[in-house]
């Protein structure tokens, strides 16, 4: 296929593979699978589905993404940035919303990786990754509140957005049920704790494990009932449910359009930036392009099953690849164990206290929050924070499709501002100096400027951005002379606008019998110029490879 290079790691990586290599990816897809079951119920529970997603969202985008990613070692799944996002969605448009947003944002990825533009989701300005994912982190902190203290609001319905949650919550903080409090911190305390002495086992599944049985020993011995699990919310299924495809019309689809592609580029920069990590951990090169069409296959089929959105996940990735994960089975593995679990031990998870997973998720937003990222950008220059703050307080306020539409209409203008800013337009009429011209004293005469003719030099882009400063600055010479010299050896690019600009300023300077000269135009400005028509405005004559011919060419108007 010439249209895109779409080589899943998988084939190249089974190509040289020995028992060596299976032995030490069973070994990292087991310990991943049960690192990767606590978030996957806590991640769908947090979204506002039930928990068996979660963790059908970690088997079959998993899978798929092991299967047909770009990266060795890349583990998917439901991650944490969706929450907020998932959560908004099935609140307007209910779970059918969810699937058609969903299959729509994996389209948009796979069209991404066909035509090449994973290179350009790189560039996706830091200080708005820092931004929502930092607003992202307060957002599920929020969440979680109610489950921490165990609070209960008399039959009023939780508010979506920030503020009023937070208005709720305070109006009913005196109904705290602090067993539930107790059961969330001595959690958060597992889980800061277990690093310590294992690195192997994850401490979110150590503190469920813990958790999970004071919770029920307090419940039969103690007669304390009123710490709620999971089960006492959600009927758990412990099977894969058939596919089914939603019913698609145009208005729903036109409807969730912003939302899927929040999702399409949330998950591909999450995505790209996990594998990004990993390369440089592991030496390896992962394909963006591959990994963007992986991403989008996983994000179609997954909801088809009832799954959340899925993506690489840094954190799980990063287990894989610390428990010796080679390829991309690992991540097969990993999701066939979770598929296990979810056949035979998914009723087990009924016990599981909400007040646990609350920590579990206090502790993940903590992770992602970045806060000491974000206090060091607090120090970079003014135009970085005001894309930091604005696209952080967006999200947490709003929600993140604004922040990120608007986020990234800033970042643009402030570069836009900044590619001006380095564009200089200088002005010659006396003498050209050659020494000054080159890096080596070349010890030449200098170039004298004739009268009547004055040289201007462009230096950067010759865009929208500067089109009209260069004609402004010429305005204010007020000056008829006979020629007029635009030195672009220092252009690197030109856009339409630029093109519009030269081509008004060549019209206004033959009704005032001024001639225009171009001198040394390189050959991609010099194509694009050729081919928008302008050089027969223009005339060939007056293009010239260098400022020494086009002076000789001044010299030649002025004397006929």
């Amino acid at each position: 296929m010439k249209a895109f290079e779409f080589k899943p790691k998988l084939l190249t990586a089974l190509k040289n593979y020995s028992k060596q290599l299976f032995m030490a990816d069973l070994m990292a897809g087991i310990i991943v699978g049960i690192v990767a079951l606590p978030l996957a119920i806590a991640f769908g529970i947090a979204s506002g589905v039930s928990p068996e997603k979660g963790i059908i969202t970690a088997i079959i985008g998993g899978f798929i993404i092991s299967f047909l990613g770009g990266s060795k070692v890349q583990i998917g799944g439901p991650t944490g940035a969706f929450i907020v996002i998932i959560y908004g969605v099935i609140q307007q448009y209910g779970e059918a919303g969810l699937i058609i947003a969903t299959i729509m944002a994996g389209i948009l990825l796979i069209l991404l990786g066909v035509f090449k533009l994973g290179a350009i989701i790189k560039f996706m300005p830091y200080p708005i990754i820092v931004g929502f994912t930092s607003g992202i982190a307060v957002t599920i902190f929020t969440t979680q509140i109610a489950d921490i203290f165990g609070l209960t609001f008399g039959g009023e319905k939780m508010p979506g957005d920030f503020v009023d949650k937070w208005l709720i919550y305070f109006k009913h903080f005196d109904s705290i049920n602090w067993w539930n409090t107790i059961m969330s911190v001595a959690s958060i305390g597992i889980i800061a704790i277990t690093p310590k002495f294992s690195k192997k086992i994850p401490g979110s599944l150590i503190a469920i494990i813990l958790i999970t049985i004071v919770t029920y020993i307090l419940k039969i011995y103690g007669g304390i009932d009123t710490i709620d699990t999971i089960g006492d919310r959600f009927s758990i299924s412990s099977q894969l449910p058939d596919a089914q495809v939603p019913a698609l019309t145009w208005e729903s689809m036109k409807g969730l359009f912003p939302v899927a592609i929040t999702i399409a580029v949330l998950g591909a920069i999450e995505s790209l930036l996990s594998a990004t990590v990993a390369d440089g951990v592991t030496g390896d090169k992962h394909n963006s392009n591959t990994e963007l069409i992986a991403q989008g296959a996983a994000n179609i089929i997954t909801p088809l099953f009832g799954g959340i959105p899925a993506t690489g996940a840094i954190a799980r990735t990063m287990t894989n690849i610390n428990n010796g994960g080679k390829t991309p089975v690992a991540g097969i593995i990993h999701a066939v164990v979770l598929l296990l679990i979810l056949l035979f031990l998914m009723p087990l998870a009924q016990y599981i206290p909400m007040a646990c997973l609350a920590g579990v998720l206090v502790v993940v937003s903590y992770n992602m929050s970045e806060w000491r990222t974000f206090r060091a950008l607090m120090k970079n220059p003014k135009s970085d924070i005001a894309v930091l703050l604005i696209t952080f307080f967006l999200t947490v306020i709003f929600d993140l499709t604004i922040a990120i539409e608007v986020g990234l209409v800033i970042a643009c203008l402030l570069f836009m501002r900044r590619v001006a800013e380095t564009t200089e337009i200088s002005f010659i009429t006396d003498e050209i100096d050659p020494n000054e011209e080159l890096d080596i004293a070349v010890h030449e005469e200098h170039l004298v400027i004739p009268s009547g003719v004055e040289v201007y030099e462009i230096d950067g882009p010759y865009f929208f951005g500067i089109a009209n400063k260069f004609e402004e600055q010429m305005v204010q010479m007020g000056d008829r002379p006979k020629v007029r010299i635009i030195r672009m050896r220092k252009v690197p690019f030109i856009d339409s606008t630029g093109i519009h600009n030269l081509t008004n300023l060549c019209r206004m300077s033959k009704k005032e019998k001024i001639t225009v000269v171009l001198s040394g135009v390189n050959e991609k400005v010099h194509h694009v110029l050729q081919k928008s028509g302008f050089y027969e405005l223009l005339g060939e004559e007056n293009i010239r490879d260098n400022i020494n011919a086009a002076l000789e060419r001044a010299n030649e108007i002025i004397r006929k």
